[in-house]
């Protein structure tokens, strides 16, 4: 895969489970619950079970702004159910009481991006201001496209997407990634897990924190089973 290419409607797992994934999670499907189960077991159950399912809750942009510096995260390893729990109380304590939300000091986009336009320009690429502030010119530089393709689900998840589902492949620099994005009535979040051809490695759970109390309540309902 090169990196100018765009894989944001891509093959992924479910499409060795359904006929057609990007059909199986609307409202009017009659089975949509089922199917939604059977693709949270798919995706999350064993890497739970194994230990190398990291949460990923996202906060900071609100309004329409989407600054890559204003963007924060908290990660949190989900080993079993009960962290699942203990991960669920914690962030409803922090919203009732209004606290500050942690953050990570590793930063999601904006250090990265930093580092892939020096990268570039130590290489003899100008990167000028207009392509440096637009995300959709991002993938006009070496490891721009990885950067343009988790600012738009980061921007999805925070914002809302009409789409219920969405499947993405991605080259970054772990390796190549499967995105599977879920906007549904039970909350909106998404998967990035290793391609089932690679070695197992960490797969997360990306959220706003908003959705952390529905998503989480799904999970625990679902993957307990």
């Amino acid at each position: 895969m090169k990196y100018t290419e765009a894989k944001e409607h891509a093959e992924g797992r479910l499409h060795r489970i359904f006929a057609m994934p990007y059909e199986a999670f609307d409202n009017e499907v009659a089975e949509r619950k089922l199917h939604l189960r059977v693709a949270l077991d798919a995706l999350l159950k064993k890497p739970l079970r194994d230990g190398r399912l990291c949460l990923k809750v996202i906060h900071g942009w609100e309004n329409g702004a989407f600054a890559p510096g204003d963007l924060h995260h908290h990660d949190l390893m989900l080993r079993d159910e009960s962290d699942i729990a203990t991960s669920f109380a914690f962030y409803q304590q922090a919203l009732a009481d209004l606290t500050p939300l942690p953050s990570d000091d590793e930063s999601l986009l904006a250090a990265p991006l930093a580092n892939a336009i020096a990268s570039a320009e130590q290489n003899g690429k100008h990167i000028d201001v207009e392509t440096r502030e637009s995300p959709a010119r991002w993938p006009d530089f070496p490891g721009g496209l990885a950067l343009y393709t988790f600012f738009k689900v980061y921007h999805r998840l925070t914002y809302g997407e009409d789409d219920a589902y969405r499947s993405i492949c991605c080259r970054t620099a772990a390796g190549v990634r499967e995105i599977h994005e879920f906007h549904l009535e039970e909350g909106e979040f998404a998967v990035v897990t290793p391609t089932p051809e690679d070695a197992p490695g960490n797969v997360q759970l990306i959220l706003h924190v908003s959705q952390v109390e529905p998503v989480l309540a799904l999970l625990s309902s679902d993957l307990a089973a």
